[in-house]
């Protein structure tokens, strides 16, 4: 599958994002570039891979531990403590753009 210059016109569109003409032929590049990486990646034969549940542990695991307690630092049990009273709601609004009193008011992004 080859994107084309209407497909990322369109995606554009939906988007709300103006793209220049060199922009946009650029990105038709980048995009069917990587869609060629993945048809190359997917010629593959992985069927003896073993499935990994980290492909990197780089990020600060314990190397002297095994399986999954070498990423227990990734995780934290759901507690309540240090839990604090949020903004309240006449200093939110005070700092607001636009605002009603009661909700913000923000511009339409759906229609045009």
């Amino acid at each position: 599958m080859k994107v084309t210059d209407k497909d990322v016109s369109y995606v554009a569109d939906l988007s709300n994002v103006e793209l220049t003409d060199s922009e946009r032929v650029r990105m038709v590049r980048d995009l069917n570039s990587i869609l060629g990486y993945i048809e190359r990646l997917s010629e593959l034969d992985t069927a003896k891979v073993p499935a990994m549940a980290q492909v990197s542990d780089r990020y600060g695991a314990d190397q002297s531990k095994q399986g999954s307690e070498r990423f227990a630092y990734a995780s934290r049990e759901d507690v309540r403590e240090g839990l604090r009273a949020s903004l309240p709601h006449a200093e939110a609004m005070a700092n607001a753009p636009g605002s009603d009193a009661t909700f913000f008011k923000v511009p339409k992004v759906i229609e045009r």
